[in-house]
């Protein structure tokens, strides 16, 4: 990973921010781009206060133009993009009936639409240098079904076709995709006033240990790809 530019979209905390430490350790230039600046740049202060090299960028994943300006920006002050994490997401987990429309849609268009324009966007830039590697969060629930996310789980069913999809797109372009099916991870996601769901956070995988398994699946050998992986809190084995 040494010098390698990895991009970290949801870069101001939990999964995306353990993954900005486990990759500067690596040696990479870290771009941890997030809505929450102010979050990010705690991040990036850490990471360079211990030798790291990391930068902070701005963008709202539904808008064309800031994730266009991000990629732009990034691209010509640090380089071609090697690792594009996308490590962004909101929830909605409640009863179908019992879930806000407006909570319905913001949900939609941050998981799928966010994740088709900062895909959509990076890739374009890696198929020109016919390499790179995209990394993408679709979860267990992306996998299996779970009591009370029936909008949740339609949001990373569709980040799972997405990718699966644009693996047979690119097979001759040198991008490689890798699809992390996680179960519950320790983040504050679960504080949200839209999950309604009593969790038990210690029994939880922690976003380090998904950082490491993010590094690995990104640090494979030129000639490989993670396609897919499955971690689930021991409690959950083979749910």
């Amino acid at each position: 990973m040494k010098n390698k530019v990895v991009l970290i979209v949801g870069g101001s905390g939990g999964i995306g921010s353990a993954c900005g430490k486990v990759f500067a350790r690596g040696g990479a230039k870290v771009v941890l781009a997030a809505r929450n600046q102010q979050k990010a740049e705690k991040v990036a202060k850490e990471i360079n206060d211990n030798g790291g090299e990391a930068y902070v960028i701005g963008v709202e994943v539904t808008d064309l133009a800031s994730v266009s300006k991000m990629v732009r920006e990034i691209t010509d002050d640090l380089g071609t993009i090697d690792v594009l994490v996308n490590a962004f997401g909101t929830a909605v987990i409640q009863p179908l009936l019992d879930i806000k429309p407006d909570d319905a849609k913001e949900m939609l268009d941050v998981n799928v639409y966010g994740t088709f324009l900062v895909t959509q966007t990076v890739v374009r830039h890696m198929a020109t240098e016919k390499k790179g590697r995209v990394i993408m969060f679709p979860g267990s629930v992306g996998k299996y079904p779970m009591k009370n996310s029936s909008v949740y789980s339609a949001s990373k069913f569709a980040i799972t076709g997405f990718t699966k999809s644009l693996i047979e797109e690119h097979k001759r372009s040198g991008v490689k995709f890798s699809l992390m099916h996680l179960g519950g991870v320790d983040t504050p996601m679960w504080d949200s006033d839209t999950v309604d769901m009593r969790v038990q956070k210690d029994k939880m995988l922690t976003p380090e240990e998904v950082a490491k398994s993010v590094y690995y699946a990104a640090n494979q050998p030129e000639g490989s790809v993670l396609n897919e992986i499955t971690i689930q809190p021991e409690s959950h084995q083979m749910t």
